[in-house]
């Protein structure tokens, strides 16, 4: 089971997991298989040898405050969560500068934000999907740039914080979905009834409805994490206290 232990004297935390005496190993030189070497760690065991006599304590972490730079799938990306003592609550930074070293965590006294940084329409899934529907009406198949230039004016208009958020995941966490909000579904409906001809206005009408719940028409929007650190206030005198691992040896040994 994973644990996140904090050193309050330095103010550095550790993730205890079940891979921290994994061995590391050193593949053998060419033409020389006796060079292999198979190296034993323990890596909790070095973080309380340098914080021997130290405070130290477990941090909980805090449901759904994860958040990640770039692509979830990318192994050298930034990530942030926060994580409490019971009193406060520190904002703790996941990150490495090499695929092969170990992830490391940096304890932030702050916060962060998502700052938007722009709301668009996702025009070349759009254009792609009215070609494909289109392709047997040319009156309709080459007004796609128009269609396209008429929801980017209607999505100007919008405030994402009243647009209703599509469940399914993005591929980063800083790239979320909306749904047109009723207003905004009126608005793009009476500018392309006015517009297209009568005619061509009832299968735009029908490529809307179809694909504004869950398709090409949702909007995307792209955030920035933004983080915002605060004065560390000055440190008490710390008790005398006995580290972690010694606290649990007693209690084991309480009845």
């Amino acid at each position: 089971m994973n644990k996140l232990i904090r050193c309050v004297n330095c103010d550095e935390v550790f993730l205890k997991t079940p891979f921290d005496r994994n061995p590391e190993y050193d593949p053998p030189l060419p033409g020389k298989p006796e060079s292999f070497r198979v190296t034993q760690r323990d890596d909790f065991e070095d973080f309380l040898k340098i914080h021997r006599d130290h405070h130290l304590e477990p941090l909980t972490i805090l449901k759904d405050s994860y958040i990640s730079e770039g692509l979830y799938g990318d192994p050298l990306r930034t990530s942030y969560f926060k994580a409490t003592n019971g009193k406060e609550v520190f904002l703790i930074k996941r990150f490495r500068e090499d695929i092969h070293q170990p992830m490391r965590y940096q304890l932030i006294y702050g916060d962060y934000e998502l700052r938007l940084l722009r709301l668009e329409a996702q025009s070349e899934a759009i254009l792609k999907q009215w070609r494909f529907e289109f392709k047997k009406n040319p009156s309709l198949l080459a007004q796609g740039e128009v269609f396209l230039g008429i929801l980017q004016k209607v999505i100007t208009t919008l405030q994402v914080n009243q647009l209703e958020r599509f469940d399914e995941e993005s591929p980063s966490s800083l790239e979320i979905f909306y749904r047109l909000d009723e207003i905004g579904l009126a608005y793009l409906l009476r500018n392309c009834r006015n517009r297209f001809k009568r005619e061509d206005y009832s299968e735009i009408e029908g490529f809307i409805l179809r694909h504004k719940d869950d398709g090409v028409l949702l909007l995307k929007a792209t955030y920035q994490i933004q983080i915002h650190e605060k004065v560390k206030t000055k440190k008490e005198a710390l008790p005398t206290v006995l580290s972690l691992e010694k606290e649990k040896a007693l209690q084991k040994k309480k009845p």
